[in-house]
């Protein structure tokens, strides 16, 4: 005898299909009969003896240190440089991290509070070392002792990589909002890729092109993950789906390939607390042979990458919540799950599927189940970048998947506030008979060829709640893409936050932006605590404090030592540019930042433009008219995608502008223009705090909220800004006001009564033609950018020309009042207090997840 298998079984799950097998560890211990727990292995004296707690102490973490070269690198001091002092010295912070983060997860299994979880493709981490030595409160202790070890801290720092997990805003802002949630004691876990590479290593070639190099920011050991291999989960792509023809909505999802998804754990450490909490990274493994090691490239394995995310993330979440014991049908009670924008929205027919297929639960329940656990973020107002994905594709990848979809569809019950069911599109067709149009409009499914899935609406409707991410986002949002819905329940039932929630979203994180909660202006913070005469917890931890600064802006002696704050700041970003470019900046003159991802509505054309004709206007003055000009030096940062002709175009323009204006002998003094390659989270918090204005130009009704604009203000920086995104709420905090123009009916006039430029801006014309003259190199390159311009001009440059140069005449007046401008800059970050990620992860907490704090004891 020997044994067998039946080939038919071969690919068939056996139900139910998730299997877990993981070690001991996490779990609570046992109790005897009378409630005493119980040690479950060997002495627990001798267990105890050898457990270790923190080093606070200068020589216990030198003594780490030591031990770390030794056993963790096998050096020792003889062979031991700059990067190995780091890891060394990196992996004694972790140990750190490591005893809070195992007294925090044994909190949340005794208590068992409900638990929230953060969904997000991205998560823009910076550097961490600094960030956990400041959090933990440690970084004088680290500093001595690595001193004493023949290191400098600052050296040492210089050698940890941006962590390539993410990009822009979207990003950085679930890494603000995990920071927060632990600051704030809250149980809150992130669930995100492993990339193996960022997005990209940015170059500039010598005639100006952006280039992209990998970035393979995992070459070197990552000392803040930790590999969880007992942690493993197999996620399926292809094969087939079969309905049971049993009277219930029940299918096998059969053959196709499958993957592993592997654990890796990075700490997350709350400010001033023992609390530790977690971002759980998957990576992808081949099993039976199969790889995906170009996982991150083409339309298809995008589609792989965010379901193999979401399915793993989902079955650790049902694991540890069956781990309680309770009944699934409790699961919204202990659990909500926020999607941040469309890209896990995979984790609705998710859910349901493992609902439906192996918890056996009726339609109603399972959709019930859903729309109670999920929360969604609407990123974006601009259709064309909402995400679709083809109805073909989906069935070819994930054809369970697509079944569900259909089903919501076409068999789709939502439930309302008002405790009724509906035939969704029944309902709305007996609301609005005959109307195809709205019918085709409000379907899940887009007609087309191909056929679409649209996603946001897929969130949308299996979410329990939306949000925008600025006040003015939520209500475009309510006017353009969800306009129909809003229309069809009111706007006070769906979404049912989605009329004042946008306030929740649009937040900075004072973690990374003002030290000591973060690491790039501790002077500034230093300043703070001592003007207010509060212990840096308190005010770091309720901004609403540095409202207390409002009466020193008439100190002259504090206005004194802000102004000197900033200078120093300033000194420190034209040492980093001496550094990596081997260039000088005046410290002397204004410095006008703009750092965005390379985009049209962000319109970082408008502002090399601007550039041009600051340059032109100082040409054609006399050396005498020069020396009355407000000296500028202008920043710009960001990247492009590597498929954006145009925006790529803009960086090659602006490079190629410095190389002019910056060795002009007639205007060097008065003008000069930099590009800092490469832009990471390290290279803003040394640009943000020496900005004395930075630019928020987008076209009005674009840009969904953007985020760095309230980390400037915080920082003691001014804004140029449009009527757009947060500045509006930016601007109603600091006492500003202004009127949005009426965009639609500007792009009709382009469209259908057109005018030439000429006649219409004629210094703007000036400006184009100048280009296309070739003053920058061969003009006929541009043709491509400036036509965007001259034909259509979508973005509204044309319109808004004259009016950006006008306020920026408007900034040189004001900067010239030295005095009147610092005393701008102490009330600008004296009324930041709203936009704190604290505050926002808060409104979140008991808004819409409904979690409580969970402090964690220190012994």
């Amino acid at each position: 005898m020997t044994s067998t298998i039946d080939p038919k079984s071969i690919g068939r799950p056996v139900h139910p299909r998730r299997r877990h097998v993981r070690t001991l560890t996490g779990y609570l211990p046992e109790k005897d009969a009378s409630g005493k727990e119980k040690w479950p292995k060997g002495d627990e004296k001798v267990w105890k003896a050898g457990m270790r707690g923190l080093d606070t102490d200068v020589e216990s973490i030198t003594k780490s240190f030591v031990n770390h070269v030794q056993t963790s690198l096998a050096r020792q001091a003889y062979n031991l440089d700059d990067l190995g002092a780091y890891q060394a010295a990196a992996l004694s912070a972790r140990d750190n991290l490591l005893v809070n983060w195992n007294k925090t997860q044994i909190e949340y299994m005794r208590k068992a509070p409900k638990r929230a979880y953060y969904l997000s493709l991205e998560f823009l981490m910076g550097r961490t070392l600094d960030n956990a030595l400041l959090n933990l409160g440690l970084k004088d202790q680290f500093s001595e002792g690595i001193q004493r070890l023949g290191f400098s801290m600052e050296d040492i720092l210089d050698q940890e990589r941006d962590a390539g997990l993410g990009n822009g805003g979207l990003g950085r802002l679930a890494a603000c909002y995990l920071d927060s949630s632990a600051s704030q004691e809250l149980p809150l876990w992130g669930y995100g890729l492993r990339y193996k590479y960022g997005i990209f290593q940015q170059l500039i070639s010598p005639e100006g092109n952006q280039l992209e190099a990998p970035d393979p920011w995992l070459n070197h050991q990552n000392p803040w993950e930790l590999p969880r291999i007992d942690v493993t989960y197999e996620v399926r792509f292809y094969g087939q789906s079969q309905r049971f023809h049993d009277g219930t909505p029940r299918a096998s999802w059969t053959g196709g390939q499958e993957v592993l998804a592997i654990a890796y754990d990075v700490m997350i450490p709350g400010y001033s607390t023992t609390t530790t909490n977690n971002l759980r990274l998957w990576e992808s493994k081949p099993k039976r042979g199969f790889d995906l090691n170009s996982f991150n490239v083409g339309k298809e394995l995008r589609l792989k990458q965010q379901y193999f995310w979401t399915a793993a993330s989902l079955a650790d979440i049902l694991r540890r919540f069956k781990n309680l014991g309770k009944a699934i049908s409790e699961f919204p009670e202990y659990v909500a799950i926020q999607l941040n924008d469309t890209h896990p929205t995979l984790a609705i027919p998710e859910l349901m599927r493992i609902l439906i297929d192996e918890e056996d639960l009726s339609w109603d329940k399972a959709w019930n189940i859903v729309t109670n656990t999920f929360f969604y973020t609407n990123h974006t107002v601009l259709p064309e970048a909402l995400e679709k994905w083809p109805v073909d594709l989906i069935e070819h990848v994930l054809p369970r998947h697509m079944q569900i979809i259909y089903d919501i569809v076409s068999s789709f019950f939502f439930s309302f506030p008002v405790s009724y069911l509906r035939f969704f599109l029944q309902a709305v067709e007996k609301k609005y008979p005959m109307d195809r149009d709205r019918l085709a409009r409000m379907s899940l499914i887009e007609e087309g060829h191909p056929k679409q899935v649209r996603m946001a609406y897929l969130a949308c409707i299996g979410s329990r709640k939306v949000n925008g991410v600025a006040e003015l986002h939520s209500e475009l949002v309510q006017t353009t893409i969800l306009k129909d819905f809003v229309e069809f329940e009111g706007i006070s039932n769906y979404p049912s936050s989605l009329a004042r929630s946008g306030t929740v979203l649009f937040v900075i994180s004072h973690c990374r932006m003002l030290t000591p909660r973060l690491q790039c202006n501790h002077e500034l913070s230093a300043l703070i605590s001592k003007t207010l005469k509060l212990d840096k917890d308190v005010w770091l931890k309720d901004l609403t404090k540095l409202e207390g600064l409002l009466p020193f802006a008439e100190d002259k002696a504090f206005r004194k030592e802000w102004a000197a704050i900033k200078q120093r700041n300033k000194e420190r970003l034209a040492h980093h540019v001496q550094v990596t470019l081997g260039l000088t900046v005046n410290t002397n003159a204004m410095f006008d930042v703009q750092i965005k991802r390379l985009h049209e509505y962000k319109r970082q054309t408008l502002n090399i433009l601007g550039v041009i004709h600051r340059y032109l206007t100082l040409k054609n003055m006399t050396p005498a008219q020069r020396k009355k000009v407000n000296n500028r030096v202008v920043f710009f940062a960001g990247k492009a995608a590597p498929a954006y002709y145009i925006a790529k175009l803009t960086i090659r323009l602006i490079v190629n502008v410095a190389r002019i204006i910056n060795a002009d002998p007639d205007t060097k003094d008065y003008l000069t223009l930099y590009f800092l390659p490469d832009y990471s989270v390290s290279l803003a918090e040394v640009l943000i705090p020496a900005s004395d204005i930075s630019q928020h130009i987008s076209t009005a009704g674009t840009e969904a909220s953007g985020t760095s604009n309230m980390k400037f203000c915080l920082n003691g920086g001014l804004l140029l800004g449009t009527v757009d995104g947060a500045n509006i709420e930016i601007a109603e905090e600091v006492g500003e006001s202004n009127v949005c123009d009426a965009v639609e009916d500007l792009r009709h006039e382009h469209l259908y009564h057109p005018m030439p430029i000429e006649q219409k801006c004629p210094a703007l014309a000036h400006v184009l033609n100048q280009v296309s003259a070739g003053l920058f190199g061969d003009g006929e390159v541009y043709e491509p950018l400036l036509n965007t311009i001259r034909q259509g001009d979508y973005y509204l440059i044309t319109d808004d020309f004259d009016s950006y140069i006008a306020a920026l005449t408007m900034v040189d007046e004001a900067y010239s009042d030295k005095e009147e401008w610092i005393k701008k800059s102490i009330r600008t970050t004296a009324k930041m207090g709203k936009f704190s990620s604290d505050r926002a992860i808060n409104e979140y907490a008991e808004g819409y997840w409904n979690i409580e704090k969970t402090p964690v004891t220190k012994n």
